[in-house]
């Protein structure tokens, strides 16, 4: 097993390669996001509570209805990327033929395949340092933008969530290696 920081293990057999990355794991930022999201439950239910509770007019009803589809919006992408920072993976495997890539929450998750004689422009992206998308996706509220991408028939293809710098350049040379290494046996 060899790792690439604290957060991308490697597992290299004969005939296919693993490859792990975990998200960023912080006991204070998880705790806080954790309080946030359940104060953000207790402000829908409130909402809801008084929706069925309280005499309301027709417009004080029309507004907590606008404010729950946006309360709901919320609570749905929190609640995901609270679920990726405890549970989540990126997990990769390359084989004889293909790249095999699945972001999963705990079990759930679909893996995806790509031939690598059909993977063209295999690249890294960072942010400009201090652009408003690197300080978005530094934010612990965003589960975070994909460093490594590559062009699959015109489709790009983007891993590596959060990924700092340095670790997307060590995965990139080890991915790249691996897959001419693998298009060359064949």
């Amino acid at each position: 097993m060899k790792y690439i920081g604290s957060r991308i293990s490697i597992n290299e057999a004969k005939d296919k390669t693993t490859i792990v990355i975990l998200p960023h794991q912080s006991a204070w930022t998880n705790a806080a996001m954790g309080m946030w999201l359940a104060m953000w439950y207790a402000v829908g239910g409130t909402v809801i509570w008084s929706l069925f509770q309280l005499k309301l007019t027709e417009q004080e009803r029309i507004i907590l209805y606008i404010f729950l589809v946006f309360w709901l919006y919320y609570a749905a992408r929190i609640t995901y990327t609270f679920l990726w920072v405890l549970k989540g993976k990126e997990w990769m495997k390359i084989d004889g033929t293909r790249l095999t890539i699945k972001k999963s929450v705990g079990t759930f998750g679909k893996a995806k395949e790509y031939f690598f004689e059909n993977i063209h422009q295999f690249s890294v992206h960072q942010p400009e340092k201090g652009s408003i998308q690197a300080v978005w996706e530094a934010s612990p509220w965003i589960s975070g933008g994909d460093r490594m991408q590559f062009d699959y028939f015109g489709k790009l293809i983007r891993f590596g969530r959060k990924l700092d710098e340095s670790e997307a350049k060590q995965l990139f040379v080890f991915l790249d290696k691996q897959i001419k290494e693998r298009l060359k046996r064949k």
